[in-house]
């Protein structure tokens, strides 16, 4: 049986890899380089050759193939761990992280950079561009963090018992 990670996976690499398909051909957004949706929220062209938060920019070929290693050695650790979870809870993350990573991946191939487009911002303020990829690597991880800190792998609180 497929594991609930592999399937969510594959509908987060879908869903990234279409909207990135809208952002680049259909709204053109690399011409246009930004376009204001809300006061807090426009679609801004941003060619992210970074891992997270443009963190360690590729500035050479070797550099972006590294990452591409690199990132690709990470997806098999998760993938192989979703593939012997049996935690909902914890396959969820995992099944984020895994398509998150696969999405951005291809793009690093294709492209030589990651499409971001997600801006959030409030005034002067400015969140970092991202993409549905990111997002989901973000909460995945995140899940993955708190079922570490409550110790539990399945999502559900420790049952108090009397001694």
């Amino acid at each position: 049986m497929i594991p609930l990670a592999y399937w969510l996976a594959a509908i987060i690499f879908v869903v990234d890899q279409l909207s990135k398909y809208a952002i680049i051909h259909l709204l053109r957004l690399p011409e246009a380089e930004s376009i204001a949706l809300l006061p807090v929220f426009s679609l801004t062209w941003v060619e992210n050759r970074g891992v997270s938060m443009g963190m360690l920019t590729a500035g050479s070929e070797i550099e972006r193939w590294l990452l591409v290693a690199v990132t690709g050695l990470i997806a098999v650790v998760v993938a192989f761990w979703a593939w012997r979870s049996r935690a909902l809870v914890e396959n969820i993350a995992l099944g984020l992280v895994f398509g998150g990573a696969l999405g951005n991946i291809l793009d690093r191939v294709r492209l030589g950079y990651v499409v971001d487009f997600v801006h959030l911002h409030l005034g002067r303020w400015s969140f970092y561009v991202f993409n549905v990829a990111d997002a989901a690597i973000t909460t995945g991880v995140v899940i993955l963090l708190l079922l570490a800190l409550t110790g539990r792998s399945d999502g559900k609180p420790e049952r108090l018992t009397d001694a």
